[in-house]
This record gives C-alpha cells, sequence and structure tokens, in this order.
C-alpha cells in the first residue's frame, strides 16, 4: 500500500531533465525552472485532492529554501518551519531538510534538525538523478517521514498541539 501512494505521489510530480546544480550557472537556470514547474503542478495537484501541507519559497538564487509543512493528527494541525540549501553537488546529492523546531526530540533526525532521509529516500534519490527535483524531496521525502514522525511525537508527547 505505501509503494502504491508512493507511484501516486510520483506520478503527480513531472520528471525533471536539466542535469545542473549551483555552480552550473548558465543550466542552473534552466534547471531552476524545471523545479519551479515541477513544484506548482505538485502543490495544484495537492490542492486538486485536498492534501495542501506545505509551502516552499527560495532567495533569488535558488540555493536556500524555507517555507511550513503540516500534518493533520486527530483533527489537529500540526505546523512547522522548514529549510535547506541546495547542496554543491546538486543533482548527485538530495538535499538535506531541516525542521529547527524539532531538533533533538526523534531519532530519526540529526544535530540541526534535519531529517533521517538516508535509509528509503536517499537510495531512491541516487537511482532517479537527475530526473528527480524539490518536488519529488517533498512528496517522497518529508511527506512520509511527517506521517511517521509527527503521530509518534504526539504520542509520546515531545510536541503538543499550540491550542493546548
Amino acid at each position: 500500500m505505501a509503494e502504491e501512494a508512493a507511484r501516486r505521489a510520483v506520478a503527480a510530480v513531472p520528471l525533471l531533465r536539466t542535469a545542473a546544480g549551483p555552480r552550473d550557472r548558465e543550466r542552473w537556470a534552466e534547471r531552476l525552472k524545471e523545479e519551479y514547474r515541477a513544484l506548482i503542478q505538485y502543490v495544484e495537484h495537492n490542492k486538486a485532492s485536498d492534501n495542501d501541507w506545505f509551502r516552499l519559497e527560495s532567495n533569488a538564487e535558488g540555493t536556500r529554501w524555507s517555507g511550513r509543512c503540516w500534518h493533520i493528527h486527530e483533527l489537529l494541525k500540526y505546523e512547522f518551519a522548514i529549510e535547506f540549501e541546495i547542496p554543491v553537488t546538486y543533482p548527485n546529492t538530495a538535499p538535506e531538510i531541516a525542521i529547527p523546531e524539532l531538533d533533538g526530540k526523534t531519532a530519526k533526525m540529526y544535530r540541526g534538525g534535519k531529517i533521517c532521509l538516508s535509509d528509503h529516500f536517499k537510495p531512491l534519490w541516487a537511482r532517479n538523478v537527475p530526473k528527480f527535483g524539490l518536488a519529488h524531496l517533498m512528496a517522497l521525502g518529508l511527506g512520509p517521514w511527517l506521517a511517521v514522525e509527527i503521530p509518534d511525537l504526539v504520542a509520546k508527547g515531545l510536541i503538543q498541539h499550540k491550542e493546548k
């Protein structure tokens, strides 16, 4: 079932073509256009499916990204700030998403609030370079991480809803 959900998520996100990172100034602009198109299409798909769960924006160079993500658990919305930088070896290396306010609250996180994606997502990313981009990072990386970790953190009492 999880595999089928992953397939549906990937089907909603267009694959990228340009194999360029921030160091490749000429081709990076084209890659960035593809990234934005894929993100816009994924967000539109999510809104149409009543599954809107994140917002992202970048600096002018497209190398630093920040935004908010949220997860609904037991009819309560848990919202978090997210941030990441595009690695210089992008797209060969996936970005590492950080949720600073959850730093130290789960074992599936590195120092600085970077979420652990090494077991499941990073091998998938490596097999799909350069076709995967930031929309895939959100759909197949952050989304599943939130779905697993937020209910667990709530159950353990490590995070509480804002209104409590």
